[in-house]
C-alpha cells in the first residue's frame, strides 16, 4: 500500500473533491507547481489528481499529496476563530484588522472594529512591520485565507484570516453577550 491510498488525499479523487476538503489545494499547487493559476496550467474541476499529475509532468504524486496536506496545515494557523480577534481587540492589544470587502459588501454584514482596505494605496500594507499581527477579513474567509497567505509569503509572521469571514463573525456575534 502506498502512502497517498492511506491519506485523506486519493489519486481517484476530483480536484472539486480535494478544493472542497482541502481549501489551500489550489493555492498550493500554484505555488508550488504552477498550477491551476491561469489557461495554460489550468485543470477542470472534474479532473483527478491522478490527471493533473500526468497532464503536468509530475512523476512524485506522493510529494504532491504531501504538499497538499502541509499546506492546508499551514492554513488551519492562520486562521483566527471571531471569538479570538474579539479578544484581541478587547486586551488592546495591537493589530491591524482590515476588511477586504468591497464598501457595498462590507455594508451588508457590517464588522465596525475592522478597517477598510484602502482600494487606492493597498501597497501601504506591505509598508507594514513584518512582525505586526494583521488579521484580515472578507466575506466567508477564503479571500481573507489568500491574503493572509500572500503576506506570509513575503516575510509577515503574524497574519492571520478571520475563520469564517464576516459571515462567521455575524455568527459568532450572537455568542457574545
Amino acid at each position: 500500500m502506498t502512502p497517498s491510498t492511506t491519506l485523506p488525499i486519493r489519486l481517484d479523487m476530483t480536484m472539486a473533491e480535494i478544493q472542497d476538503k482541502f481549501p489551500s489545494a489550489r493555492r498550493a499547487l500554484f505555488q508550488r507547481y504552477h498550477i491551476g493559476g491561469c489557461s495554460s496550467c489550468a485543470y477542470q474541476l472534474t479532473d483527478t489528481l491522478a490527471k493533473v499529475c500526468k497532464d503536468h509532468n509530475i512523476l512524485d504524486v506522493d510529494g504532491v499529496v504531501q504538499h497538499l496536506l502541509r499546506s492546508h496545515e499551514v492554513d488551519q494557523l492562520m486562521q483566527a476563530e471571531p471569538a479570538q480577534v474579539r479578544a484581541w481587540i478587547a486586551a488592546g492589544e495591537p493589530l491591524y484588522f482590515i476588511d477586504l470587502r468591497p464598501p457595498g459588501d462590507a455594508a451588508s454584514v457590517p464588522v465596525a472594529e475592522a478597517e477598510p482596505l484602502d482600494f487606492a494605496n493597498q501597497n501601504k500594507y506591505m509598508q507594514l512591520p513584518k512582525d505586526a499581527r494583521i488579521v484580515f477579513l472578507c466575506r466567508d474567509g477564503s479571500a481573507s485565507l489568500d491574503a493572509a497567505a500572500y503576506f506570509a509569503g513575503h516575510g509577515f509572521t503574524r497574519v492571520f484570516a478571520v475563520k469564517g469571514g464576516a459571515l462567521g463573525w455575524a455568527a459568532d456575534s450572537s455568542s457574545v453577550s
